[in-house]
């Protein structure tokens, strides 16, 4: 950890408005300089399929973790690890000589999600083009180039010469955490960090693996929602049973499974499992008031989302349902015959994922209590079944504290995008947050480059060029806000504040 003796917080050499503008021109001019060297080097990484939970591709894992560990070592750093953790592999790496400065550690992932190749359309999911300014390929945005923007950040932060790095070294103290299992739930990451306490110590945590509200309008990201995926299968015949042979007698699964789905709603839109609100806690006045400046119009939602409606729980905004309130979604469904010819039969099982969202003051096991007694009170005589709540890879909600690095952050964002102000927005994912502050005694702030048009997990995921040059230049000018404290975030005894 730093623990600095500049406790006033103060800027180091009272850099000006005036000189953080110029700085800021010289970091852009550095990375827009590099535009080209980006592309080529993000569509070479995408081109190796990483995907988590495949077989098939579990020597792409370790490739892919290779590949950004050499690429860490050409920036410069004198430290790039790979890291066993599991079925996947970790990246990490180091470059700590700025004695009193902030050390930061940066969470990312670099492995991703599967793809179907058939349904995308600009493009082979592993064989990356540029069209209109986006790198089309599966990791694109989430999140191979966010982590490209990092690197990008860096060596722009070394390349201007600025005064706060003068040794050719970064101003302040890096640290990478590149897992290989975030689109599993990181069910390693706990014990990464128990195995390896002083090695991830850090003053901050840096978390990017999120969104930007919009490429025009930078919003900093504070807070977090939590995740609970639940797996449900309802039982009804022994086994496959021909329809003709029982139809009109047989309990079938199918509309059992989709009559409990329809209850877990009622009229408002609230999540009808009883006790599931309890512990909610009221939504932070800040925030509410936060959102409402964000620019933000029905048709523009609809039209960047492709949702094609607007429902949810009434009594809230779009924003404020999509970041400050629970929620529950099914992500899959299946009974009978999916693929395949039909053998019109009556099936013995239907089963459905859910994924639910949560806010501070709810907590994930109770929850999935209090599903497990809704579904047993409210199934049909003729029905059994089977829920498996996912608590190994169940991970809290976060909110960002009150910390001078959050004022820090906003003064480079508004850099880094050429803006006037900077808004404040949540996350409507979840992830790793909660595990990571608590396990490092540090608090974590968020900073993304994906937007919501990247179509993250979906086909045709792609990444502005654009926007990964601005998020680069954020960073930098990030780490160059940083690097003029000294004892950030230390209270009076040099202990962190959280």
């Amino acid at each position: 950890m730093s623990g600095g003796t500049d406790r006033n917080l103060q800027d180091r050499q009272g850099a000006s408005g005036t000189e953080r503008q110029d700085g800021a021109r010289d970091l852009r001019a550095f990375v827009r300089s590099r535009e080209l060297e980006l592309e080529r080097r993000l569509a070479e990484w995408v081109r190796v399929p990483g995907i988590l939970g495949d077989p098939e591709h579990s020597q792409d894992l370790l490739r892919s973790a290779n590949w950004l560990a050499g690429e860490f070592r050409e920036v410069g750093f004198p430290v790039a690890e790979v890291l066993p953790t599991g079925e996947s592999h970790a990246v990490y790496a180091e470059w700590c000589q700025a004695p009193g400065a902030p050390t930061v550690l940066v969470y990312s992932h670099h492995d991703v999600r599967a793809v179907q190749p058939q349904n995308w359309a600009l493009t082979a999911p592993f064989e990356p083009i540029l069209r209109e300014g986006r790198l089309y390929g599966r990791g694109s945005s989430d999140a191979k180039g966010q982590i490209m923007a990092h690197l990008e950040a860096v060596r722009a932060h070394l390349g201007t010469g600025t005064e706060t790095s003068p040794d050719q070294a970064p101003g302040v103290n890096l640290k990478f955490l590149i897992e290989g299992e975030e689109e599993a739930g990181s069910p390693h990451l706990a014990k990464l960090l128990e195995d390896n306490p002083e090695r991830f110590a850090a003053d901050l945590v840096l978390f990017s693996d999120t969104l930007l509200w919009h490429a025009e309008h930078p919003a900093i990201c504070v807070s977090l929602r939590g995740m609970l995926s639940a797996h449900l299968e309802v039982y009804g015949p022994e086994r496959d049973v021909h329809s003709g042979a029982v139809s009109g007698n047989a309990p079938n699964p199918a509309f059992e499974l989709g009559r409990l789905l329809g209850l877990m709603h009622d009229q408002d839109g609230r999540v009808a499992v009883p006790g599931f609100y309890d512990d909610v806690e009221p939504l932070p006045a800040d925030l509410r008031n936060a959102f409402k400046d964000l620019p933000f119009s029905e048709e523009d939602w609809l039209a960047r989302s492709e949702t094609g409606a607007i429902t949810g729980e009434k009594g809230y905004t779009v924003l404020e349902r999509l970041w400050l309130r629970p929620a529950v979604e099914v992500t899959s469904i299946i009974a009978g015959d999916p693929l395949g010819i039909s053998r019109a039969a009556v099936p013995a099982v239907a089963s459905a994922d859910l994924s639910f969202r949560t806010v501070p003051g709810q907590r994930l096991e109770k929850i999935a209590g209090q599903l497990q007694e809704w579904v047993a009170a409210t199934i049909g005589d003729a029905y059994s079944f089977s829920l498996i709540p996912d608590l190994e890879t169940a991970q809290e909600p976060y909110r960002t504290p009150d910390h001078p690095a959050v004022e820090a952050l906003e003064k480079a964002m508004a850099l880094g995008f050429n803006a006037e102000r900077t808004g404040r927005m949540g996350n409507a994912g979840g992830g790793p947050g909660e595990l990571l502050s608590r396990s490092l005694g540090a608090p974590v702030l968020f900073f993304g480059t994906g937007l919501l048009e990247d179509h993250w997990h979906d086909s045709d995921e792609s990444a502005s060029l654009d926007v990964l040059m601005n998020g680069a230049v954020t960073l930098a000018c990030f780490w160059e806000e940083l690097a003029r404290k000294q004892g950030i975030g230390d209270d009076d005894d040099g202990h962190l504040r959280q």
